[in-house]
């Protein structure tokens, strides 16, 4: 009797050790997942921002012919696309160059012939377009993070998350140099 005794308390700590085992793989398996979607956002934001800039070469190629002597307008421009493109994107750059390529494409206001060109409506499409698809970009990185933190802060996750390296993910937010500005409604003046 006390033979079966010991082996059926061997087997139940064995199942409850493999269990746990299994419980721990689990967790970390579906936390690398969450974890590997929340790279990917950020990945494709990336890749959006480097769409931007490649195409801004491009239309400001296409103005410099309709609208020559705004110069500093397509300076500022040079500049944003420069200072964005160099080193990894941060949001105080990105917003210098939305600025900026706001009051480009506000000469088409100012240039009928430059409106007219199917070339400058191709590019201003583009633009919308990649604009569109950095915006949806970017709210994916805040779903995929959301779903990566309210993971991790689960349980029976939380009691493994920080022991297994997983720490919390950054939304993609606002930062200082921002705020009060994309709020905004661009200023755009012709001197």
């Amino acid at each position: 009797m006390v033979e079966i005794f010991g082996w059926f308390w061997t087997s139940a700590l064995l199942v409850l050790v493999v269990g746990g085992v299994l419980l721990l793989i689990g967790i970390y398996n579906r936390l690398v997942g969450l974890r590997q979607n929340v790279n990917q956002g950020r990945a494709d934001i990336d890749a959006q921002l480097r769409q931007r800039h490649d195409l801004i070469p491009n239309l400001v190629e296409t103005v410099k012919g309709y609208a020559g002597h705004e110069s500093q307008t397509l300076e500022a421009v040079i500049n944003a696309r420069n200072a964005a493109a160099s080193g990894s994107p941060d949001s105080a750059s990105e917003q210098g160059l939305r600025i900026a390529l706001d009051k480009l494409l506000a000469l088409g206001e100012a240039y009928p012939d430059l409106k007219a060109s199917a070339n400058f409506q191709e590019l201003q499409r583009e633009l919308a377009d990649i604009e569109d698809k950095l915006a949806a970009a970017r709210r994916a990185l805040n779903a995929a993070v959301s779903r990566f933190n309210t993971a991790r802060e689960s349980f029976p996750a939380v009691l493994f998350a920080g022991l297994l390296g997983f720490r919390e993910a950054d939304f993609n937010t606002l930062d200082d140099s921002e705020r009060g500005t994309v709020d905004q409604v661009p200023q755009v003046g012709f001197s």
